[in-house]
């Protein structure tokens, strides 16, 4: 079998599309193959350089193919769209593949491990059930609504609904009353699993040195530390803390030329779940710590004199950030003697 520098795999679910290509000589590969032969045949063939998009599978592969001694790579496929010539099919893709991971420049994603990918399932388990605990809420009171019946108060909190569904002279109908109670026991259910879950987390948080550093910087509570443990890379993959802060979307957007810098809002296109995270937090000590306009002299009570409170979050967000980034690499504490954030 030919020996091949490097090969390009676009995966699917069941069918994989490769491309193979050589030291020197242009595509010595195009080959299509089904999930049981794939394994089958990259572990027949001599370690290279194997590059794939970084999606659902990709991670699971890259083990796979590293433990048979391939050198592996993610891409982002944001950045091998602009490879693919003319149709978008699966050998267009492979072959796009194979053309963005030989560029000297390309960025590529680590590799997750089964541990992180499994802390992302408990911390995206819980995202999902509150989600499903909101809508559950909001239907039923707008159900309520259509029958003249308004009922407030926030989602934590069923009480007002029993309220108004056991009165008997708000005018609903039977029928109502039933799906109501069906409605409350499932957001009962819902809260109770988010419990549990959130049980979890604060155990995991606990056992974990990292996490419990993290967790006595201002506004960094459990959820966030361990949402850092699961989906950011190792720090020392990033130069400083301004390039984690810029991986995580929390810093300008630029669109700047000819030498004159244009900066506009946040970029947004880094970890979602971390920065919403961080955002939230900071939002956390601008409501308790900035309440009497914060502590005199301090980063924050500065900035509340002169900027609007979402604009100093994300400026917040940005700082825990990089004191984040900061005490992972150099495996310091938490210290605030100057008043940096609150």
């Amino acid at each position: 079998m030919k020996k091949f520098a490097i090969i390009g795999v676009d995966l699917a679910k069941n069918v994989f599309q490769l491309h193979g290509a050589g030291a020197e000589d242009g595509p010595i590969l195009k080959k299509r193959l089904s999930r049981n032969q794939f394994l089958l045949f990259m572990s027949q063939i001599e370690p290279c350089k194997v590059a794939m998009e970084a999606c659902a599978t990709s991670h699971h592969w890259a083990r796979e193919l590293t433990a048979l001694g391939h050198d592996v790579q993610l891409i982002p496929p944001i950045y091998v769209k602009p490879f693919v010539k003319r149709q978008k099919n699966d050998a267009n893709d492979a072959e796009a593949i194979v053309e963005a991971a030989l560029r000297p420049s390309m960025r590529t994603v680590p590799v997750k491990s089964k541990e992180q990918q499994a802390l992302a399932m408990l911390f995206r388990t819980r995202d999902l059930l509150v989600m499903q605990r909101t809508q559950l809420v909001h239907a039923l009171r707008a159900h309520l609504a259509e029958h003249g019946v308004a009922v407030r108060g926030g989602r934590r909190s069923i009480e007002p609904f029993i309220q108004a569904l056991d009165d008997r002279l708000n005018g609903l109908p039977d029928q109502v009353r039933e799906i109501g109670a069906l409605y409350l026991d499932r957001i009962a259910q819902t809260a109770k699993e988010i419990e549990t879950l959130e049980c979890r987390i604060d155990a995991e948080a606990d056992e974990r040195e990292l996490t419990r550093r993290l967790r006595t910087i201002p506004g960094v509570g459990p959820i966030t530390a361990m949402a850092v443990e699961a989906f950011a890379p190792a720090m020392e993959a990033f130069a400083r803390g301004r390039d984690f802060s810029a991986w995580l979307g929390l810093v300008p957007r630029q669109h700047s030329s000819g030498g004159k810098q244009r900066l506009g809002r946040t970029s947004k296109m880094g970890q979602r779940d971390i920065r919403r995270l961080l955002i939230s937090g900071a939002m956390s000590i601008i409501h308790w710590k900035g309440r009497d306009g914060g502590k005199p002299g301090s980063w924050l009570a500065r900035m509340l004199s002169r900027k609007p409170r979402m604009v100093i979050a994300i400026a917040l967000a940005n700082k825990l950030a990089r004191i984040i980034w900061a005490m992972v690499t150099h495996r310091t504490d938490y210290r605030d003697p100057a008043g940096a954030v609150c």
